[in-house]
């Protein structure tokens, strides 16, 4: 009963424009049933492991950018420059190659407490300051009802200090064609933070990560799905 009540809501509320919404992360449980961490691998502190072809999972792929896209790295502040993606996914949406060092890593991340995944900037792996400043890209095999994960963003300034630590983050998603779906920026906070899109069709198919943080982010605990249907 309670599925039912939740999906007669958020459709409800997007089903005039079938526009994707936010919903609470918790609620993704129901919404979005598989789950992806990054802990299947031994626990490894930093730089822990590279991934230059991307990562493969049950149900998708990762990568840094899709196919038509171009990555280009913009100086922020004195920190690493961060990825920027140009141009509209060519279709079908697909993970295209990147750069060696530059694509992702995991390694045991003392805010989750557990392993975690560092998008890489263009000054790669092992660099400090490559770690958690570049995009990363989505590719699910088939089209989703709604996904989300959770994010940290944190910066320590040369004093010491995290006062007004504020991180840009955008999350974009695609449909199998590379129509945008949604693209969602948002200003975070120092520490974790969820976040979770629905879409009343159902025409997610990938969804990409950029962010403007100046300590870079990290990224774990990525839901996608459907709901499963009972009766």
């Amino acid at each position: 009963m309670r599925l039912i009540a939740l999906l007669l809501a958020l459709s409800t509320s997007a089903a005039t424009a079938q526009e994707v919404v936010p919903v609470p992360y918790g609620d993704l449980e129901t919404l979005a049933p598989h789950l992806v961490n990054f802990d299947r691998l031994p626990a490894k502190r930093y730089p822990g492991y590279n991934f230059d072809h991307g990562v493969a999972f049950p149900g998708g792929y990762l990568g840094e950018a899709f196919r038509g896209q171009s990555v280009e790295a913009e100086r922020i502040d004195d920190g690493g420059p961060h990825d920027v993606l140009h141009g509209a996914p060519a279709a079908p949406l697909a993970i295209r190659p990147g750069s060696p060092g530059q694509v992702v890593s995991l390694s045991q991340h003392e805010g989750f407490g557990s392993m975690a995944l560092y998008p890489l900037g263009a000054l790669g792996q092992p660099d400090p300051l490559a770690r958690g400043e570049g995009a990363m890209a989505v590719l699910l095999h088939q089209d989703a009802c709604a996904v989300g994960l959770r994010i940290h963003t944190e910066f320590t300034n040369a004093l010491g200090l995290k006062t007004r630590h504020r991180g840009l983050v955008t999350l974009t998603l695609y449909a199998r064609d590379g129509t945008l779906l949604a693209r969602v920026p948002q200003v975070l906070p120092d520490g974790i933070t969820e976040h979770a899109l629905f879409d009343p069709a159902a025409r997610i198919a990938g969804m990409t990560v950029e962010n403007r943080d100046p300590g870079g982010i990290a990224l774990d605990d990525l839901r996608f799905g459907c709901p499963a249907l009972t009766g």
